[in-house]
C-alpha cells in the first residue's frame, strides 16, 4: 500500500525508513496504549502520526487477568492486562476497516504462546489490506518450553523471527524484552534470523503492595512497569543494541516530550513509540512531531536523519559497556 505522505518544501523533512517502509516522521504509538487507534480519534490529528501499532493481537481472543491489573508508581505505571484484546479473525473483520482509512501506516503487534500460533496469524494477516508492517511481541512464554519468555533466549527469540518471517508479506519488527542479562545478544539473533527493524524496550517486571491491606496493588502480583521510571534503562539499551545490528531500531521507554524522543534518536533509535504518555496527554504525540519539527528548523536540518545516532561521547568510551558496571557512586 502506497500512503500519501505530505511534503511542505518549507519544512524541514521529518520521513525516516524502517527497512523497506517510509513514514512521515519518526513518532508512532506505543501497543497496548493507543488501543485500535479509533479511540483516539476525537483527541488528536491521527494522520500527523508516523505510524500506529495497535493492541497486541493472539490467535484467538483473550480476556485479560482479573482486576486490578492497572496501578500507579512513582513516575510510572504498573500493569498486568494479560494482554485482553478481539483475536486476530475479528480485527481483521472489524478494526482493520476502520484502520485501513488512515492514511497512516498501521503495523500490528502480534503475540503467541507457540511457534505455531506466531506463525499463523502472521499468516491470516497476509494480504490484508492497510497492513504495513508486523511488530512481534517476544515477551510472551512458550507454553512448549516451560512458560520460559521467548524474548529471553537467543536461540527461542530467532526461532520466533523465523517462524513470522516465513510466512509475512509486510516488513517485520521484533520488539525485544528488557529482561535479560545481555540485550545486545538476543538483538543479534534475531537480525540473523531476519529481522527487518528492532523495537526495544518492552515493560520492566515489577510489583507493588499495598500497605494498608497487605496484598500485592495487582492480582496478578506483577507487573510491567512503564513511563519516564524506565527512560534511563531503555536509552542505555536502544543505545548498546544501535552499537551492534544494522537494522533500524525503534526506541520505546518513558518518552512523553519531543526532547526525549529526539534523545533516544541521537543514542541511534531511528523512530520512537509513545506509550504510557498517551494516558496523561492524549495529543503527547502529535506534540512530539510539531516539536521535532520546530528543532529541526532551529538546528537548521534539512532532515532530521542527520541527528540518528551522532550522540557525541569520548574516544573509547563506549568499550564501558564491555566491562562489568557495579554501579559505586
Amino acid at each position: 500500500m502506497e500512503y500519501m505522505i505530505p511534503r511542505d518544501e518549507t519544512l524541514p523533512d521529518l520521513r525516516v525508513n524502517i527497512g523497506s517502509l517510509e513514514i512521515a516522521n519518526p513518532v508512532m504509538t506505543a501497543s497496548g496504549t493507543f488501543g485500535y487507534a479509533r479511540e483516539f480519534e476525537e483527541l488528536t490529528n491521527l494522520h500527523r502520526l508516523g505510524a500506529v501499532i495497535v493492541k497486541g493481537i493472539s490467535l484467538y481472543p483473550r480476556v485479560g487477568n482479573p482486576p486490578p491489573r492497572i496501578v500507579e508508581t512513582a513516575c510510572g505505571m504498573l500493569n498486568a492486562i494479560g494482554l485482553q484484546n478481539v483475536g486476530v479473525d475479528r480485527f481483521i473483520s472489524e478494526k482493520m476497516k476502520y484502520l485501513e482509512g488512515l492514511n497512516v501506516p498501521v503495523i500490528v503487534n502480534i503475540l503467541g504462546d507457540s511457534l505455531a500460533e506466531y506463525a499463523e496469524i502472521t499468516e491470516r494477516l497476509r494480504g490484508v489490506p492497510g497492513v504495513a508492517g508486523i511488530e512481534v511481541n517476544i515477551s510472551c512464554p512458550n507454553v512448549k518450553k516451560g512458560g520460559v519468555a521467548f524474548g529471553t533466549d537467543p536461540a527461542m527469540a530467532a526461532a520466533v523471527t523465523s517462524a513470522v518471517k516465513q510466512k509475512a508479506d509486510v516488513p517485520v519488527m521484533i520488539k525485544l524484552s528488557p529482561n535479560v542479562t545481555d540485550i545486545t545478544v538476543i538483538a543479534r539473533a534475531v537480525e540473523d534470523a531476519g529481522a527487518d527493524s528492532l523495537s526495544l524496550i518492552n515493560t520492566l517486571i515489577g510489583m507493588a503492595i499495598d500497605l494498608k491491606t497487605r496484598r500485592p496493588a495487582l492480582a496478578n502480583i506483577i507487573g510491567g512497569l512503564s513511563g519516564p521510571a524506565i527512560k534511563p534503562v531503555a536509552l542505555r539499551m536502544v543505545y548498546q543494541v544501535a552499537k551492534v545490528v544494522s537494522i533500524p531500531v525503534i526506541g520505546i521507554g518513558g518518552i512523553d516530550s519531543t526532547e526525549d524522543a529526539l534523545e533516544f534518536m541521537l543514542a541511534g533509535a531511528t523512530a520512537v513509540q509513545v506509550g504510557t504518555a498517551n494516558f496523561i496527554n492524549p495529543r503527547i504525540t502529535e506534540e512530539i512531531v510539531e516539536g521535532m519539527y520546530a528543532y529541526a528548523k532551529a538546528e537548521k536540518l534539512i532532515s532530521i536523519r542527520s541527528i540518528i545516532g551522532e550522540l557525541k561521547t569520548s574516544a573509547g568510551s563506549s568499550a564501558l559497556f564491555d566491562q562489568p558496571f557495579c554501579g559505586q557512586i
